[in-house]
């Protein structure tokens, strides 16, 4: 039985090669999560060296954060390079909901077959056009992942994806079958680019990891356990970012293992 230890040693003896076309704010911390995790990260955008970099690697992560005309055309050659290419890819829709053109962006991205769909909960409701009425609020989601659990099969049903939808309690859907993760620490939210770096972590773990639910639960709670070990000493934001980097460095697959709350 494949567990969050087994998914962590399998992705530091392959070292996966993942592909960000991820958002300027969050290039950084991504690269440096992956790294830390196991993975090997490469972030580039330049859509003529896009079909080269996508049959190199493992996994692919099109985040949308920092969207505009050019960044999407490519994302949307990388998508469907991607899929033709037999490569997992993750969907980011950062900020869906909050502007015609984002929704419209990440929504023809859905289109184009993403094996993982992760975002918030406002994001997955947006997406599965199950929005509740309430103004949007950017890129911080004011809905709590449970209110978002009916959107998300949905999604799932709808896209042929596996959902994720993140907050305090994590929940993973293939349109069928749901697992929660229950994982993480509340000031993980004030950590800019969080989000961003957990979407490039499941695309390495996908790489590693055939089941797509499996894949994304796993690198959730890899992900919210290194936070969780990293706030024993944390002072604030600042020290859980670099305390978080460290603890995942360092973790232990079977301790991990123990410590991850996965149900489903």
């Amino acid at each position: 039985m494949r567990t969050a230890g087994t998914t962590l040693t399998a992705l530091r003896e392959r070292a996966p090669l993942v592909h960000n076309i991820t958002n300027l704010v969050a290039m950084d911390f991504t690269a440096n999560l992956l790294l830390a995790a196991g993975a090997s990260p490469v972030m580039a955008h330049a859509r003529e060296e896009l079909a080269e970099i996508v049959a190199a690697a493992d996994a692919v992560t099109i985040n949308i954060g920092t969207l505009s005309l050019s960044w999407v055309e490519t994302m949307v050659e990388a998508a469907r390079a991607a899929s033709e290419a037999g490569r997992p890819w993750v969907l980011d829709p950062v900020g869906a909901g909050a502007t015609g053109y984002r929704t419209e962006s990440a929504a023809r991205l859905v289109a184009l077959g993403p094996t993982v769909i992760r975002g918030n909960g406002s994001e997955i409701m947006a997406l599965a056009d199950a929005a509740s009425g309430a103004s949007p609020h950017g890129v911080d989601s004011a809905v709590e992942s449970v209110e978002a659990l009916d959107a998300a099969f949905q999604l799932a049903q709808q896209s042929g994806a596996c959902v994720a939808v993140t907050g305090a309690v994590d929940y993973v859907t293939d349109g069928v079958n749901m697992t929660a993760v229950a994982n993480g620490v509340p000031l993980m939210g004030r950590i800019t680019a969080m989000g961003c770096a957990l979407s490039a972590l499941v695309a390495g773990c996908l790489a590693v990891t055939h089941r797509p639910r499996d894949a994304v639960a796993h690198a959730l709670a890899i992900a919210g356990v290194a936070a969780e070990i990293a706030s024993e000493h944390a002072e604030g934001p600042g020290s859980l970012r670099w305390r978080l980097l460290d603890a995942l460095y360092g973790m232990d697959a079977e301790d991990l293992t123990t410590r991850a709350r996965i149900e489903g």
